[in-house]
C-alpha cells in the first residue's frame, strides 16, 4: 500500500471518529489502524496533509465542517479572513485551458495519441489521460470506464499506457508539490463551458462559491442552471476545482465522484490554509 493510500485511510478514519463525537484518537491508535509505527505515521501524515494528526483532529469537528460548508466565499477574490496568500491558489498561474479545434473534433481522434496512467491521491486512485497538447481527462472512475469513454469520444485515437517518468509534472499536482511548469488542459468544450471552467481556476484553495455567483461573475446572472451543467461536465477532477462550487444555501450541490469525496477535498483544502 502506498503512502497516498495510507493517508487516505488515515483521513477517513480520523474524520469518521471525530465527526461521530467519539473523542480524540491517540497517535498510537491511528498508527495501529494503518499498521505503521507512530513516528513514521506522524512524519508522513504531516508532510502530506500539512498538519499534525493532533492539529487535524482539533480542527476537524462537526461545527467546523458545517460552518465551512455553509459560508460560500466570494468568487474571484481572496478572503482575508481565510488567511489566504498567493501561494495558496490552486495553480491558477500554472494551469492553462486550451480548447480542441473543430478539425480535431471532426477527425474523431485520427492521428491522436492519448496516453493514460493511474495516480494515487488521498482521495482514492485517479485516472489521468493526456494528448500531445495536454491533459484531457482526470477522473476518480475506474480505468475501464474511462478508457471506454475515451474510445467512444475518440474512436480513431491510439490509447497507450503512460510512463509518468516521461512527464513528471502531471504527477506533481497530485503529490502535494509545487508545479514547476505550466500544466495545459486540452479539452473539448463549448465557449460557455470554457468560460465557467476558467472562472473556477480563479478560486483560491480553501474558498467556496455558489453556482449563482459564478453566473453573476460571467455577466449571466440568470444562468445558474447552465453553470451547474458546465460544472457537472468538468472532465478534469481536481485540476479544474468544480468541488469548490456549492449551493447558495450551503448544500453540497452534488459531485460526479461522490459528495463524501467532495467534502473531504474541501475540508483538507481549508485546513491546509488556515
Amino acid at each position: 500500500m502506498s503512502d497516498y493510500q495510507r493517508m487516505q485511510r488515515a483521513i477517513d478514519f480520523i474524520r469518521q471518529h471525530v465527526l461521530n463525537a467519539s473523542g480524540d484518537l491517540t497517535l498510537q491508535e491511528i498508527a495501529d489502524h494503518l499498521s505503521m509505527s507512530p513516528w513514521h505515521f506522524q512524519r508522513v501524515f504531516s508532510r502530506w496533509v500539512g498538519l499534525s494528526p493532533k492539529q487535524f483532529q482539533q480542527q476537524l469537528n462537526v461545527q467546523r465542517a458545517k460552518t465551512l460548508l455553509q459560508q460560500p466565499g466570494s468568487l474571484l477574490t481572496i478572503s482575508d479572513s481565510l488567511g489566504l496568500s498567493s501561494s495558496s491558489r490552486l495553480y491558477d498561474q500554472f494551469i492553462r485551458v486550451e480548447a480542441m479545434t473543430p478539425g480535431e473534433y471532426r477527425s474523431r481522434g485520427e492521428q491522436l495519441t492519448i496516453r493514460w496512467l493511474n495516480q494515487n491521491t488521498p482521495f482514492g486512485e485517479i485516472f489521468v489521460a493526456l494528448t500531445q497538447r495536454g491533459v484531457c481527462r482526470v477522473s476518480f472512475d475506474s480505468s475501464a470506464s474511462n478508457l471506454q469513454k475515451l474510445r467512444e469520444q475518440w474512436p480513431k485515437a491510439e490509447l497507450r499506457a503512460h510512463d509518468p517518468s516521461r512527464d513528471p509534472k502531471v504527477v506533481e499536482i497530485f503529490a502535494n508539490s509545487s508545479a514547476q511548469q505550466p500544466i495545459v488542459l486540452h479539452l473539448m468544450a463549448s465557449e460557455f463551458q470554457l468560460a465557467v471552467w476558467r472562472a473556477l481556476l480563479e478560486l483560491p484553495e480553501g474558498a467556496l462559491c455558489s453556482y449563482k455567483s459564478v453566473a453573476e461573475a460571467l455577466g449571466k446572472p440568470k444562468a445558474a442552471r447552465a453553470v451547474g451543467r458546465a460544472v457537472g461536465s468538468n472532465p478534469v477532477a481536481i485540476l479544474i476545482p468544480c468541488h469548490r462550487v456549492i449551493r447558495e444555501n450551503g448544500g453540497m450541490g452534488g459531485y460526479a465522484w461522490g459528495e463524501e469525496r467532495k467534502q473531504q477535498i474541501l475540508l483538507r483544502e481549508a485546513l491546509r490554509h488556515r
